[in-house]
């Protein structure tokens, strides 16, 4: 059986590509097709075991590895000039374009799908803003552009035979926007590398690509008026400067940091602080892994990953207030490291390669048999 395995882009190791790993470790036999690929060495041999990905003419256009985002408008076109007609089996990776894939009906497609393009549906408004295309003809231009592949995006969610969601709350917007059931498996977290610390020491903890919607200045400016409380921000992007710039003296940015040294700051912290709705949210479960109670707003993916005063507490609106009360409240709750390992343990790895295996090869089976 040929099969490939498509994802959007590669060009960092995040959550995607930790399911897209994952898969790999399932079968190893995989082709692989990327919009681009600017995976290093290292991300490289972890996340394709070392393969290089088939890529879109998108890879060879100018600054592409600094923005590929900026070629919105030629990701359809480019997703469906993959010649995918060999294969009997593929599995696309998708938060955008990579579902858009064009198959036949003789070939079965499976669609792991972490969310429908958020830029396009949910995010519009701050992806324009962001992108300073919010107002005058260029924002014309764009909303006409994302109104296209709001469209387009609808109609090539048919080529998908069958999706797997990442979370409820995905499968009720995958319910949502293309009218299509899905099966919820939930992606892996490595919690034998992520191991219990019990012994924890007097700093808070967030980590993530400093970007607006993961609403780091919030946390940063709730723990502005929490002078008393230190605060360690790992992370790089846009708003790292901005954020240093209006941090006060308890607050500590260390940048971007391997994973090793994000271990330990994780199995360190009293409590991780997550400000952003997510559609799973894997850094919160390892955080949990490492036996470290999370702070997080409660939309998204992180109630289903977080027990309220066992494992962590929400915060119900997106604002600096919110957290600033939430981790009040926080000091005064005693969490069990222990119980919280246990908890994450059932978003292990190992159990996402059983269910991820087991899913396909039925799904293969039955396709095999009409």
């Amino acid at each position: 059986m040929k099969k490939a395995l498509i994802s959007d882009w590669y060009y960092v190791n995040g959550g995607a590509e930790k399911v897209i790993h994952s898969i790999n470790s399932i079968w190893d036999d995989f082709d692989h097709f990327a919009l681009i690929d600017f995976l290093n060495d290292e991300d490289r041999a972890y996340i394709l075991n070392g393969k290089k990905a088939n890529t879109s003419f998108i890879q060879k256009l100018p600054t592409a590895k600094q923005n590929h985002r900026k070629f919105l408008q030629l990701f359809p076109i480019a997703i469906e000039q993959f010649d995918l007609s060999n294969y009997e089996l593929i599995i696309s990776s998708s938060s955008a374009v990579a579902k858009g894939v064009k198959t036949r009906k003789d070939q079965l497609h499976i669609c792991y799908c972490h969310s429908p393009m958020r830029y396009a549906w949910d995010l519009q408004d701050q992806y324009l803003k962001d992108s300073g295309l919010d107002k005058g003809l260029k924002g014309f231009y764009a909303k006409y552009v994302l109104n296209k592949i709001r469209k387009w995006d609808v109609q090539n969610s048919e080529n998908v035979n069958y999706f797997i969601a990442n979370s409820n709350h995905i499968a009720q917007r995958i319910k949502k926007i293309y009218n299509r059931e899905s099966t919820v498996i939930y992606p892996p977290v490595d919690i034998d590398f992520f191991t219990l610390e019990e012994q924890k020491e007097d700093y808070y903890f967030t980590a993530s690509r400093l970007v607006s919607y993961k609403k780091t200045q919030l946390i940063v400016e709730a723990f502005n008026e929490l002078p008393h409380l230190k605060l360690i921000v790992a992370g790089n992007g846009p708003e790292f400067e901005k954020l240093q710039k209006i941090a006060k003296s308890n607050i500590e940015f260390v940048g971007f940091v391997d994973v090793l040294s994000l271990k330990k700051y994780m199995q360190k912290a009293k409590g991780f602080v997550f400000a952003a709705e997510e559609d799973f949210g894997i850094i919160p479960v390892e955080a949990q892994a490492c036996g470290t109670p999370v702070i997080a707003f409660g939309k998204g993916g992180t109630l289903e990953t977080i027990v309220e005063n066992k494992t962590g507490i929400f915060f119900q609106e997106q604002t600096s207030q919110n957290i600033k009360e939430a981790v009040i409240r926080f000091e005064k709750i005693q969490f069990d490291p222990k119980t919280i390992q246990e908890h994450a343990m059932k978003f292990s790895k190992q159990r996402f390669e059983n269910e991820m295996k087991a899913f396909v090869e039925e799904k293969f089976k039955i396709f095999k048999a009409l």
